[in-house]
Order: structure tokens, then sequence, then C-alpha cells
């Protein structure tokens, strides 16, 4: 007591921040938002190579000899890894929301140079159209690539804390949409037509809403 009993002593600061700092244990920094964007985007590339054995090849090349396919194939390449990075970014508590426009423009060199494919199918005689078969394959096909893509990124994620959980998502979501996409290249028997691009445009929305809706909920539980 002090020295007229009526107050307690002051508190023993040191001793108190001497017993909080016995029960902390050393937290392990997560690396640069770069590197592990680049380290999901390694895993997308390595499945993208196990799965060209089972690829067309003589097709392959022939669509790769027109220039806007080769520049929508590097657009979407690219939109997968600045929108994996932008996840990674915007899961770091401080980290500026703008890094989600950081994939924007290669988004915008994808679908544009999508959309002039399918401008050369009103402009060139003979071009093979899809039918609703290879169409529905399409859609199937990058709802399943894309899943497992996601799913990596969310657990990725989930190691940082992000603050804008649903936004974060949401840049996975794109990431693993753009990733899918070029895995469909390789097996994309046609150009895109009109209903095909659009179509295709859906399915990227719902797998950008479904990341965000469901991998917002488990980041938030961080």
């Amino acid at each position: 007591m002090s020295e007229a009993g009526t107050r307690p002593d002051p508190p023993n600061h040191d001793a108190l921040v001497n017993s909080l700092s016995e029960r902390l244990s050393p937290v392990r920094r997560l690396p640069d938002p770069w590197l592990r964007g680049l380290g999901w985007f390694s895993l997308a590339v390595l499945a993208g190579l196990a799965a060209l054995p089972f690829a067309d090849m003589a097709s392959l090349q022939v669509r790769m000899a027109v220039m806007d396919l080769r520049v929508a194939t590097f657009g979407a390449l690219l939109t997968a890894l600045t929108a994996a990075v932008a996840a990674f970014q915007t899961s770091v508590p401080g980290r500026s929301a703008a890094w989600a426009f950081l994939p924007a423009a290669p988004a915008a060199l994808w679908l544009g140079a999508s959309g002039l494919g399918c401008l050369r199918q009103w402009t060139v005689p003979g071009t093979d159209l899809a039918d609703g078969g290879e169409m529905g394959g399409c859609l199937v096909f990058l709802l399943t690539v894309s899943t497992p893509f996601s799913v990596a990124l969310v657990l990725m994620l989930r190691r940082a804390c992000p603050l804008r959980p649903n936004l974060t998502a949401a840049l996975g979501g794109l990431a693993a949409a753009a990733a899918a996409a070029v895995l469909l290249v390789p097996f994309h028997p046609h150009d895109a037509t009109v209903t095909d691009l659009l179509a295709h445009l859906v399915v990227i929305g719902l797998i950008i809403w479904a990341n965000s809706v469901a991998g917002g909920r488990l980041l938030a539980g961080r």
C-alpha cells in the first residue's frame, strides 16, 4: 500500500511486460506477395505442361500461328499471374485496394484479342463454328479446371489476414479462371464465336462470384 494506506501501489509494468513476452512464440514472416503469386502461378504452369501430351499439338500449332489467338493466350496467362499477385497483395493488412487494378490491362488484352477471333468468324469464309456439344464441353472444362486452382489459392491466402476477404477471393477467382482458359487453348478445336465468347464470359464471371462468396467466407474466418 502507499503512504496513507488509501491508494494501491502502482503496477509493476516491467513485470507485466515480461510475463506477457514469456508467452509469445516467434512468427515466421510470409514471403513477399510477388513470390507467393509466382509460386501459385508455377503450379498452374506445371499443370498445363502435364496436360500437353494429351492435346492435339498439330492443331495447336495451327491456331497459335494466328496473331489474335496468340495475343489472347498471352493476355490470359498474364491475367492469371497479375490477378494472383493482386490477391496476395490485398491479403496483407495495410496494402492498398488499388492492387485490384493490377490485372485490368492484361484482362482487357485477353478479352479484346478474343473478340477479334469473333470478328474473323464474320470476315473469313468457311471458318468452323462451335456446336452446342463442343461449347458445353469447354464450359465444363473451365469450371472443372478452375476449381482446384481456386482451392489452392484460397489455402495459400489463408496464411495471411485479408481485411477485404471478398475482394481478395474475387481476384483469386479471376486468376483461376484465366489459368483455366489458358489450359483450354490446347483442347479448343475452333475459334471463338460470339456465342462461345459470351458463354465463356458468363462462366468466368460465375467462377469469380463463387470465389468471392465461398472463398471470402473462408478468408473472413481468419
